[in-house]
């Protein structure tokens, strides 16, 4: 508020209110006080002008030190008192100017012009800082309402995405062949084959409508999902996982590692001459690793990082925590948050 772009009109028109308003009851009068009309005036804008561009100086320090550390109404409380300690001074100074500079008053002479200017310099901090508290409130409320309206666009964008990724042709396609050369081959793995597909569409159809999922469903959901690509690819694929029991029960965004695998096979090549190497690990730093050998396909599918980027965004929604990616010469890895949440933390999202 203090840095509106049209705050000097503002200023103004304060100042000539409030010089009205004194002018009507007859303050000057009252309080014996002589100054000369346009002198008076001068001296409530300046308090006003002041009052408003010392709080409009100091606001920045105040945010960057309490805002962040301290909270919401550290920030207010303590800029409002540093606000009285700028109006009280901007006080001291327009009855200098106007009162010993201008008009060579005496100590008593300038004692009740001082008294109410620092009356009127308080009350306009006040009033300048309550409307500053209820811009800043509405602005918070509307940010966190856009956070939350793009958090359930973007899962509901990753759902689709995810379901959309899972039962497109091509998805089917490879899988049913592989199905039918096993039953025509009687592989007794086809029934094996058969049940871990419908685990990853169960996973997928009961946690579609959740925000965050325990990461031990999730590795119950990723062993399946990994077993059906190794059996599409035979030995061209190559996924190990070291993940310590004691992080099962941390969180992560439903079918993260799914998307990352997913991400990894669809930009390298994958074949029994060029393995391609994922890794999944706890890095023991509460973020989740997964890392792949970099062999880029030769006539790649263009990337649209639709999927890095709906998780990137869902974890910056949901945690305030980053998803960080490095690509080095050999190799292309993704870390994604694990998060500890309360048991009163309600994961569906509804």
């Amino acid at each position: 508020m203090f840095s509106h772009r049209y705050r000097y009109l503002f200023i103004l028109l304060l100042a000539l209110y409030t010089f009205l308003n004194t002018v009507l009851c007859e303050v000057y009068y009252y309080f014996r006080i002589e100054i000369e009309w346009y002198y008076a005036l001068l001296t409530i804008l300046t308090v006003t002008f002041l009052t408003w561009e010392g709080n409009r100086l100091i606001k920045p320090w105040f945010r960057e030190k309490l805002l962040g550390r301290k909270g919401k109404f550290h920030f207010l409380g303590f800029f409002f008192l540093a606000g009285n300690i700028v109006a009280l001074l901007a006080s001291v100074m327009a009855v200098f100017i106007f009162g010993n500079l201008i008009h060579d008053n005496t100590w008593e002479e300038n004692l009740n012009p001082l008294k109410l200017n620092i009356i009127y310099g308080s009350l306009i901090n006040l009033f300048l800082h309550l409307l500053n508290a209820i811009l800043f409130f509405f602005r918070e409320y509307k940010r966190q309402w856009q956070e939350t309206e793009e958090l359930r666009q973007r899962s509901a964008q990753a759902n689709i995405q995810l379901i959309k990724s899972q039962i497109n042709p091509h998805f089917l396609f490879n899988n049913l062949n592989v199905l039918s050369g096993m039953l025509i081959r009687d592989n007794p793995e086809a029934n094996r084959f058969i049940e871990e597909f419908s685990k990853v569409y169960r996973y997928i159809l009961s946690n579609q409508d959740k925000e965050l999922v325990e990461l031990r469903s999730e590795l119950e959901f990723i062993q399946p999902y990994i077993f059906l690509m190794q059996k599409r690819f035979d030995k061209g694929l190559r996924v190990t996982l070291d993940i310590p029991p004691a992080y099962e029960s941390w969180y992560v965004v439903p079918a993260a590692l799914q998307m990352l695998i997913e991400n990894a096979i669809k930009h390298n090549v994958v074949s029994k001459s060029r393995p391609l190497d994922i890794q999944i690990h706890a890095n023991g730093n509460q973020t989740l690793v997964v890392k792949n050998t970099l062999q880029p396909r030769l006539a790649a599918e263009p990337s649209t990082r639709i999927g890095l980027e709906n998780i990137r965004k869902r974890y910056e929604l949901i945690s305030g925590r980053t998803v960080s990616i490095k690509q080095t010469g050999d190799s292309f890895e993704v870390a994604i948050p694990l998060l500890q949440l309360n048991h009163n933390h309600e994961t569906d999202h509804s």
